[in-house]
Formats: C-alpha cells, structure tokens, sequence
C-alpha cells in the first residue's frame, strides 16, 4: 500500500495518452501536483502554490481507461512550506490488478492574501504525522 493518504482519483481518457496508447508522463505529473496541492491547501489552510517538483520517475506505464489513484505524504515542512511525496498507482480498467506508474515530490509554499509567503499554522501540526522530526 503507498504511503500518505488518497487525494485524487482519475481515469485516462484518449486525450491523455501519446501517439504510441500510453499515457503522457505530463497528465500522470499533473494528477500527482492536483492530488499534492489538495493535500497542502487543506493542511496549509489556505493558498498554496508549487514551487519545485522533483524526484520523478515513471517506473510503469498506463493505458487508456485504468483508474489512475494519486496518494500524498507530507515528508517535511518549513516555516511557510510543505514538502509531499506523490506516487501514483494505475488500476486496470477490469480488474484488480495495480501498478506503480509514477512517484515524485513537490515543495509548497503558503501564500496569503497579499501573496507572499505566510506562515504555517499551529494548527497545521495535528494533520502531521507524530513520527516526524518537523523541525
């Protein structure tokens, strides 16, 4: 089972893939920063925009019609940041059968009204988990 918590959930459409059926590592990056982002806007408590992406790596392929599951886990935070690892399992579209199809890792920044950086909440700590050093 991925680590972290299921935040989005898609399937590949036509649209989605290469000339050759597979589908485009863009739209499994997209879905992943989707997913991520949910994670960091409610956890943040507000805005929060991607700064970096990196890590990535697409170690299986999906095709047209599997359901694409998105899983983030917060592994680190700053002061007005969050760091989330992503990994994304593909579904076969009439089975049970699952595959890793890609895994990386966005940084966050909080962004207030006036959009600049802003600070985590205290309360933000209750949605970290109690095995981390945070600091």
């Amino acid at each position: 089972m991925p680590a972290g918590e299921l935040t989005i959930r898609a399937t590949a459409m036509p649209a989605d893939t290469n000339p050759y059926g597979g589908v485009f590592g863009g739209w499994l990056m997209a879905q992943m920063a989707l997913g991520a982002g949910s994670l960091a806007s409610r956890v943040g408590q507000g805005k929060a925009v991607v700064v970096s992406a990196t890590d990535f790596a697409f170690p299986g392929a999906m095709a047209v019609g599997d359901e694409l599951s998105v899983y983030c886990d917060i592994v680190a935070t700053g002061t007005t940041s969050l760091t989330i690892a992503a990994e994304a399992i593909a579904r076969t579209r009439n089975g049970e059968g699952t595959t890793k199809v890609a895994e990386g890792t966005f940084k966050f920044v909080l962004i207030g009204e006036d959009n600049r950086p802003r600070a985590l909440a205290a309360k933000a700590a209750l949605f970290l988990p109690k095995d981390r050093d945070n600091g």
